[in-house]
């Protein structure tokens, strides 16, 4: 697990993926003929072959909150950047990549949890002290202490370092003959950004996106047929894409041939970047391979090691699949 710990204590906000682009980027040139970045700030690894072009696609930014205004007293006023849940703000702790933490917190009067009445305490006593240590512009990210628990791993930004951890594994173990391009998208969290340009850029045969997914086993929650420890999810649908029913039957096939548990997902509230990728150029077969994640878009996020490792064995069975 320490790739995972390294992958998650990386900062990268959405547009600000750089620091996470450099871990990444020293992990995959480990394993790929080569590794560059688009415009758009996606890294791309290439593994060189002859057989089908295969896209596999995880998402390396995080959500965060963008620095608008400082005030007077010295407490920031910010936006969301990303998915941000406002009723679960108050009292987050955050940091700025340049090290400075902060608490949200909110006006007494904010019933609603409207992100216009929050603000964000670095302890500063002025607008002159605060400006001493960030600018607005700013960004900043949950604080989440990577923990990992018996079967399970908690901790901030397993959306998407998760589905990161897959195909850095993946590369590993790769030995195909199929042109096999692993992407490490930016800008997912504002709307599926750089899957659209780093597809457009590959123009693959076949695609695999790999994010986190809901489940729907925590007490009374609503009926979601994915769970921490049921294997692999793979994705039927989601609010950005219908997966292409030959990549779904495959995927299908070769968890039943190689014996990995896995599930179907239909995800009914968000998006991932198969949907972007599908519908790139006149469209790409796309699917997806999603990890179960409770708790996501928080800084507690908590996935399976076995549904993680269940992940990694379905795509590699994919990339290595002559088709």
């Amino acid at each position: 697990m320490e790739l995972l710990r390294k992958l998650t204590s990386g900062y990268g906000p959405s547009g600000r993926e750089e620091c996470i682009r450099n871990i990444i980027k020293t992990e995959a040139e480990k394993y790929a003929d080569e590794v560059y970045t688009d415009a758009l700030g996606n890294l791309i690894a290439h593994k060189k072959g002859s057989g089908k072009k295969i896209m596999a696609a995880a998402h390396m930014d995080e959500i965060g909150a963008i620095v608008t205004y400082i005030e007077d007293n010295g407490y920031l006023r910010f936006s969301a950047v990303g998915g941000l849940y406002n009723k679960d703000l108050n009292a987050r702790r955050v940091c700025f990549e340049n090290g400075v933490c902060g608490v949200i917190g909110c006006d007494e009067d904010n019933k609603d949890r409207k992100l216009l009445k929050m603000f964000i305490d670095i302890g500063a006593s002025d607008k002159k002290e605060a400006e001493s240590l960030v600018s607005v512009g700013d960004m900043c990210v949950f604080c989440g202490e990577f923990k990992e628990q018996g079967s399970v791993v908690i901790s901030k930004a397993l959306d998407n370092r998760a589905g990161c951890y897959v195909l850095l594994e993946t590369m590993k173990k790769a030995n195909s003959e199929n042109d096999l391009y692993f992407v490490f998208t930016s800008q997912e969290e504002v709307g599926l950004r750089g899957a659209k340009t780093s597809a457009y850029g590959i123009m693959p045969d076949y695609a695999i996106a790999v994010d986190v997914t809901d489940t729907g086993d925590t007490p009374e929650n609503i009926k979601i047929a994915t769970k921490i420890g049921g294997g692999a999810c793979i994705k039927v649908m989601d609010r950005s894409v219908l997966c292409d029913s030959m990549i779904r039957s495959t995927l299908i096939e070769l968890a039943k041939k190689n014996k990995i548990d896995y599930q179907l997902e239909i995800m009914t509230d968000g998006g991932t970047d198969a949907g972007s990728i599908a519908l790139t150029g006149a469209g790409v077969k796309t699917g997806g391979i999603s990890v179960p994640t409770r708790y996501i878009h928080s800084p507690s996020e908590m996935i399976g090691k076995k549904d993680l490792g269940d992940c990694t064995a379905l795509l590699s069975a994919f990339v290595n699949t002559k088709f």
